[in-house]
């Protein structure tokens, strides 16, 4: 949600007119709220079962259908959204994608054939997009999260501190299937170094010695707060790296060149096996990066979108 508002934004103010939309999500309905923006939900997120993904999958571009087929935009622009590319797709209307995660094959294969531009991170080989046949590829300095980090003011938090903010696996994600999640499990060992704060993807109960958030919060705020942030390695450990927040990523899902990429400029995320965390954590807590310099060297993605709309693809 946080790229779909940089992208109105830099849209808007090129003078298009936008449409937002997202699904009805744990956290989306509080999201915009935050963001200050108008969302029209379509569908919901329901990943409990293969048959459940796919019903709603179906509902959602029934109703993106029926939304847009009597007067089609002229960009269909995503995060590699499956339902938004298939409709778009199937109307006729050029479509323009983002993405951060070839390791996540089947909503790759179902979205990235239909997108007529691809913006990715020149970190990424692009024959790890082309295998999916994807038609175009144009590629930026940078990652995605700069184009919501780099211009945003935190706002301070009142945890206490040493603050240590573990992040859930996704765990109802595809590519997570078969994927071991000892997120919970090392939060409870870090206890130990200072308070350490669980944010679950789902299930928002109590844990015993760790601060579970019962409400929405706000991730690049908190990990800009945050005095550690362990994840698996997903948006939130690029956020807290790029603020300078020492961010530790589980080697989960095999190479992340994203991530590799930000440790290489010499950001603060470090990729390592489970047993290697709690060592790092104690190396590491209370450390902060100045990595304001390095921030702007990095271009972005969001410039890109703009440039391709204006030369009409």
């Amino acid at each position: 949600m946080r790229y779909g508002v940089a992208v109105t934004q830099q849209l808007r103010a090129l003078g298009h007119e936008l449409i937002l939309t997202t699904r009805k999500h744990p956290d989306t309905l509080a999201l915009s709220k935050l963001l200050g923006e108008r969302f029209k939900v379509v569908g919901k997120y329901s990943p409990s079962s293969p048959p459940s993904r796919l019903k709603e999958s179906l509902k959602r571009q029934l109703t993106f259908c029926e939304m847009f087929e009597s007067e089609p935009p002229d960009y269909a622009v995503s995060h590699g959204s499956i339902d938004l590319c298939r409709v778009a797709f199937g109307l006729g209307v050029l479509t323009i994608s983002t993405a951060d995660a070839p390791h996540a094959t089947a909503a790759n294969k179902l979205a990235l054939p239909l997108v007529d531009v691809l913006i990715t991170s020149n970190a990424i080989p692009q024959q790890e997009y082309e295998r999916f046949g994807v038609k175009k590829i144009v590629q930026f300095n940078g990652v995605d999260e700069v184009a919501w980090v780099r211009d945003y003011k935190p706002k301070p938090t009142e945890y206490k501190k040493p603050l240590i903010v573990v992040r859930q696996m996704e765990t109802m994600a595809s590519y997570a299937n078969g994927k071991r999640d000892a997120t919970e499990q090392i939060a409870h060992k870090l206890v130990s170094l200072g308070n350490v704060m669980f944010i679950p993807r789902y299930d928002r109960r109590l844990r015993s010695g760790l601060i579970v958030p019962q409400e929405f919060v706000d991730s690049v705020s908190l990990s800009a707060d945050a005095d550690l942030l362990v994840s698996v390695g997903g948006t939130i450990s690029r956020e807290a790296a790029l603020q300078g927040t020492p961010s530790i990523v589980i080697r989960t899902f095999g190479t992340s060149y994203v991530n590799n990429y930000l440790s290489e400029l010499g950001f603060p995320l470090f990729t390592v096996e489970l047993n290697q965390v709690f060592k790092l954590a104690e190396k590491y807590i209370n450390q902060k990066w100045n990595v304001e310099e390095q921030l702007k060297q990095l271009e972005n993605p969001v410039d890109y979108i703009g440039k391709i709309i204006r030369k009409k693809l």
